[in-house]
């Protein structure tokens, strides 16, 4: 199996509707499905909503107890995850959204910045080793742990996905 090499600097990538920008610039934020539904804020959803359910009420990140998957952003590792080729076919029975991967904007963050900016602003972060979505996830909460976690991955890229906590 191929060992993947953690690059120096990380690129993190968070996929939104094209009409959620103007949301996002004037928030100066993006919010978690928790903290969007909370403030009551109005988006284009282009996930599923049975995985969002899921994320919001079942399932826990482990490296910080009492925290629920739905309170932070996801963001992946690979810049064309596989919610996008899903986005492209519109065929799948749990997706309500059909306008396809065109009006989807790709947002990058460099990781370690991220990790800085989160840390001294008390906003907690979390990476895991599989989809979020699902009951198997490993969380993990120190950069050291991303280095371990990138040196055993098994080379198949998407698989591993940062999330932030929102305050």
């Amino acid at each position: 199996m191929p060992v993947v090499q953690v690059p120096a600097n990380p690129k993190i990538y968070h996929i939104t509707h094209l009409r959620n920008l103007p949301q996002i610039v004037e928030a100066g934020a993006l919010w978690s499905d928790a903290r969007r539904m909370k403030l009551g804020v109005d988006c284009e959803i282009v996930g599923m909503s049975n995985i969002k359910r899921r994320r919001l009420e079942e399932l826990e990140v482990h490296c910080h107890p009492g925290t629920k998957v739905g309170q932070y952003v996801p963001f992946y590792f690979c810049p064309r995850s596989i919610m996008l080729y899903i986005l492209h076919m519109g065929n799948h029975p749990e997706l309500n959204y059909h306008d396809g991967q065109r009006p989807i904007v790709h947002l990058q963050c460099d990781m370690m910045e991220t990790i800085k900016w989160a840390e001294a602003n008390g906003v907690r972060w979390a990476f895991y080793d599989r989809n979020a979505g699902g009951y198997l996830a490993n969380f993990y909460k120190t950069p050291a742990d991303h280095d371990r976690q990138g040196r055993q991955a098994s080379g198949v890229p998407g698989l591993r996905v940062f999330s932030l906590g929102t305050r």
